[in-house]
């Protein structure tokens, strides 16, 4: 069976910088062999996470499901079955779009959080499956990376709550100097070559 790769695009914009960087990285795992699936978080119906924590309370289990009724449980699925993952999002306000953040907050469920207990525990004790991580920022990537970390650290602890572990970060600078700026060749080149990474 040929291995699965999974795409999530936290962009507002289709077919701009982010989502043509994670369209190169799955097309890098298809070209590895591997079956791709893109998702749309701006297609998706996902509610606020309203704390409420029942998600986190049943001990023996992989992930616990969300009370609230949308897309959420449709998405984890795929995830679920899926042998590696690329997490995209633009930096919007120095970290990830409150889309993204919308449906990260969601992962709680990837914790064992009973009300007796004063911290969360992770599910995923060892994380075994490989994912992408990418965003991207106005100022050059070797200034982000240092004054604009918060995207990649909060795109790395998604992947990991939900047992991936980041085998590459991508950061693309100075992706706003022209209204509709595309990636080049070099850049897409790079996301390509980690989605090989991916399945390798």
């Amino acid at each position: 069976m040929a291995a699965k790769v999974v795409g999530i695009v936290g962009s507002y914009r289709k077919g701009h910088i982010i989502d043509s960087a994670v369209s190169a990285v799955l097309q890098g795992a298809e070209q590895a062999g591997a079956e791709t699936n893109k998702i749309y978080l701006l297609d998706k119906h996902l509610e606020f996470c309203t704390n409420c924590r029942a998600c986190t309370q049943e001990k023996d289990v992989a992930r616990g499901k969300c009370v609230q009724d949308d897309d959420l449980e449709e998405i984890l699925q795929e995830i679920d079955s899926a042998d590696g993952i690329v997490l995209g999002s633009p930096i919007n306000f120095f970290t990830v779009t409150a889309l993204m953040k919308r449906f990260i907050e969601r992962l709680v469920g990837f914790a064992y959080w009973p009300w007796s207990v004063g911290m969360p525990k992770l599910r995923t004790k060892n994380a075994t499956k490989k994912a992408v991580i990418i965003t991207s920022s106005a100022c050059p990537a070797f200034i982000g990376r240092i004054l604009i970390p918060n995207a990649l650290s909060v795109l790395k602890a998604a992947a990991r709550s939900m047992g991936f572990k980041v085998v590459k970060k991508i950061y693309f600078g100075l992706v706003a100097g022209e209204k509709d700026q595309e990636l080049k060749a070099d850049a897409l080149n790079r996301a390509y070559k980690a989605g090989r990474q991916l399945i390798t």
